[in-house]
């Protein structure tokens, strides 16, 4: 790195072993992290979000202070402006970063000329997925999970995978137990004096949050990320497969990491997490399900996403293949406007917490706005507002590939739609909820069984020619109410939209 040099760091880039960081020397190297307060004012973000972004960054910037580097701090009406307006006082310092997450962020550092280095903080560089990518007619994850595994070595019996199959996911489909479980008990954060100077600043700035503040569940530190990481390697590893698609009302972690946000914001790597889970499984008690199951979430499913979002379009996150045209429902910002149980639940966890785990996410609220026709852009902001692991990178896949099925196809083969036996079967939610799982028509029969055979119905001509939804096509012609359930799915969506379902 020739000097003069300065450092640009993003709030999501806090790793001091990688990217434009690893290659920083207290002498020679100035900090530089700009503020962007429309990024800040131009949502209603989530607290716990906006506090955990600004803390760790903070964090951060003074830990470098402590071992001798120079940060300059710059609050900006935006990142360019930032940038500039450090650019126009040091006019012969040269600017670095590493490669930004976001094709927005991409384009603004590419605008105002900062310099950047390749983006490290993943196992498949942007190259390397390309390369697998190329000539290939679909850009399934299952086959992107095997190379992984081959090209990594992971999990592997020579040419061979460890325990005889890819996957161990059939195995890894409890529902909730009966009566009580003992569900792991989730790390506390306590606050320390920079958690509580940030927070005191978001309030006296008085910038838009909704969800409740800040109360020691997600830790602001790398410190706090490799305990967080001890805690699940150590107590929860074991249990995480058979339960990592149930939905309990007695736990909100379940069995499952909590690692994604510090993974996103650059406190731990995928390496360490996944070196930390093989040592816990070569101890010899943790079953391959277990361990297969987590490992293809961070090899496969994170690493394929951040591939596909770089490999796509930017306008990929405007893609609405179904033509869906209803407003975020109410329940998302109101969960005590509801009286579907499971979405109220699952919203008012990610109001209090910012955070639920990937069946929640997609069986509950990706799947009510899948089936009622939400726009998808919608329910993309929202989520990318609520959620504490929340970047452009994970929720534009997920959200228009992945839950409401915009793409054509691209990345799922399927919809991810279901009606309420699902929710009935793999969570806790219909026993006192005022709609009844088995019933299509009434006044109290659930909206997402309504609107599961009503989102078939149009687009039957749709998924019609899909191999994989052929048969609920089918399913239609052998319902005796399919004209009640029409009026009652009308009836659902005019609720929905008014607030009142």
């Amino acid at each position: 790195m020739s000097a003069p040099t300065t450092v640009l760091v993003s709030y999501d880039q806090l790793d001091r072993r990688r990217g434009a960081l690893g290659h920083a020397r207290p002498d020679d190297h100035p900090i530089l992290l700009v503020e962007s307060e429309g990024m800040l004012r131009s949502r209603t973000w989530h607290a716990q979000r906006l506090h955990l972004v600004l803390s760790a960054a903070e964090h951060l910037a003074r830990e470098l202070e402590d071992d001798g580097f120079v940060v300059r701090r710059i609050r900006a009406a935006s990142t360019a402006d930032g940038v500039r307006q450090y650019r126009n006082e040091n006019p012969d310092r040269r600017i670095v970063a590493a490669e930004p997450s976001s094709h927005g962020l991409m384009r603004t550092w590419t605008d105002v000329g900062v310099d950047l280095l390749p983006d490290d903080r993943f196992l498949t560089s942007r190259a390397d997925f390309t390369g697998w990518a190329e000539g290939r007619k679909t850009l399934r994850m299952d086959a992107f999970y095997r190379w992984q595994r081959q090209r990594l070595g992971i999990l592997m019996d020579s040419s061979d995978p460890e325990g005889g199959s890819w996957s161990f996911d059939a195995e890894n489909r409890l529902p909730p137990p009966k009566g009580s479980h003992p569900w792991p008990t989730p790390v506390h954060f306590a606050p320390d004096e920079t958690d509580v100077r940030v927070w005191a600043d978001i309030v006296a700035r008085d910038l838009p949050v909704t969800g409740s503040p800040p109360s020691g569940h997600w830790a602001t530190t790398r410190a706090g990320a490799l305990e967080q990481l001890r805690h699940f390697v150590d107590d929860v590893l074991p249990e995480f497969g058979p339960y990592e698609d149930a939905m309990p009302l007695d736990t909100w972690t379940v069995n499952h990491s909590l690692l994604s946000p510090y993974l996103n914001l650059g406190l731990l790597h995928a390496s360490e997490v996944v070196d930390a889970v093989l040592a816990r499984h070569a101890r010899g008690d943790v079953p391959i399900s277990s361990t297969e199951g987590f490992i293809r979430q961070v090899i496969g499913w994170r690493e394929y996403v951040n591939g596909m979002y770089w490999l796509l379009p930017d306008d990929y996150r405007d893609r609405n293949g179904l033509d869906a045209a209803r407003p975020l429902p109410r329940a998302l910002e109101e969960p005590g406007s509801t009286r579907m149980e499971c979405v109220r639940s699952v919203v008012a966890d990610v109001h209090e917490r910012g955070w639920t785990h990937h069946i929640p996410r997609l069986m509950v609220l990706a799947n009510l706005s899948l089936i009622a026709g939400v726009r998808p852009s919608e329910l993309l902001d929202w989520m990318r507002r609520m959620f504490v692991d929340a970047a452009d990178w994970v929720m534009v896949p997920n959200v228009i590939g992945m839950g409401v099925a915009a793409d054509d196809g691209l990345m799922m083969t399927k919809p991810y739609a279901a009606g309420g036996a699902y929710l009935s079967r793999m969570g806790r939610y219909c026993k006192g909820c005022a709609f009844d799982p088995k019933k299509r028509v009434g006044d109290d029969a659930c909206p997402f069984t309504t609107l599961y055979w009503d989102f078939i119905d149009r687009h039957r001509d749709t998924f019609a020619s899909n191999p994989r939804m052929a048969q609920q096509v089918r399913g239609l012609d052998r319902l005796a109410d399919l004209d009640d359930l029409r009026v009652r799915a009308r009836e659902v969506l005019a609720l929905l939209d008014s607030g009142e379902l």
